[in-house]
């Protein structure tokens, strides 16, 4: 396994439980991130891979256990919900850009409205991030002008834009064109590279065995098995890892 030894904790999830009416779809998730991992968290449809990263920023509640980001819980009441979700950037299969707006004014909006930075730092900060995701002479394009892989560099700009504390990936690339994921890939490994923390939901393999400090298999609800990258593909512990990895492996795996 890899040392974690010499890196700080960032985000704690402790028996963490989320139901939806009677379905109980989250069943005691724990896991610690430090600052600088990239966590990468694999496991079939409808094992709760999404509503785990929806319970770190609220955008969904949960019923147990608890969640805390840099020491301090996502359900204290005294927290500012729009401050938890200006430090934990999230970028979705779809990204909803604004259609009316411009790349940049995409970029731009939520720095200037919710942090109150001035426009032409906003603007400035924003000019950098597009050419940080390779959209330098796309800034004045629509959403509608741009390509989904496009679209979702913006995304992750427009995420970045905020100084995030972490940064949660939900199948960035599931909606893509083949040839569209590799750019969105890059960006990401990018950001890995300069020590962003970050977790993310992919079946994007290689990119899992590659980036990833640690990979997490969830399934019904539960973390079945978590380990370095390295061991969890070579040699998984458990029959249902063993069992799931068999199926994407020969197709998704691209080292």
């Amino acid at each position: 396994m890899r040392d974690r030894g010499q890196r700080e904790p960032l985000l704690d999830i402790v028996n963490l439980e989320k139901s939806f009416g009677e379905s109980k779809i989250l069943k005691g998730i724990s896991l610690t991130v430090h600052k600088g991992e990239v966590v990468v968290v694999i496991g079939p449809s409808g094992s709760g891979k999404s509503t785990w990263l929806r319970c770190i920023n609220r955008l969904e509640d949960f019923q147990g256990g608890d969640i805390r980001l840099a020491g301090r819980s996502v359900i204290d009441p005294t927290l500012d919900i729009r401050k938890l979700r200006a430090e934990v950037g999230m970028v979705f299969q779809q990204q909803n850009l604004f259609p009316h707006m411009t790349a940049l004014q995409n970029v731009t909006m939520a720095p200037r409205l919710i942090l109150k930075m001035p426009k032409e730092q906003a603007e400035r900060e924003g000019r950098e991030l597009l050419a940080k995701v390779g959209l330098a002479s796309k800034e004045s394009r629509y959403p509608a002008q741009l390509s989904g892989g496009e679209q979702q560099r913006v995304g992750i700009a427009r995420s970045l834009a905020m100084h995030p504390l972490l940064m949660l990936f939900d199948e960035p690339t599931s909606s893509l064109d083949p040839e569209l994921v590799g750019e969105v890939l890059s960006v990401m490994k990018q950001l890995a590279e300069e020590g962003m923390t970050m977790i993310v939901v992919t079946h994007e393999m290689g990119f899992a065995k590659e980036v990833a400090d640690w990979v997490v298999f969830i399934d019904g609800g539960r973390i079945v098995e978590q380990n370095d990258p390295d061991e969890l593909f070579s040699s998984p512990q458990q029959e249902r890892t063993r069992a799931f990895l068999a199926r994407y492996l020969s197709n998704s795996l691209r080292v």
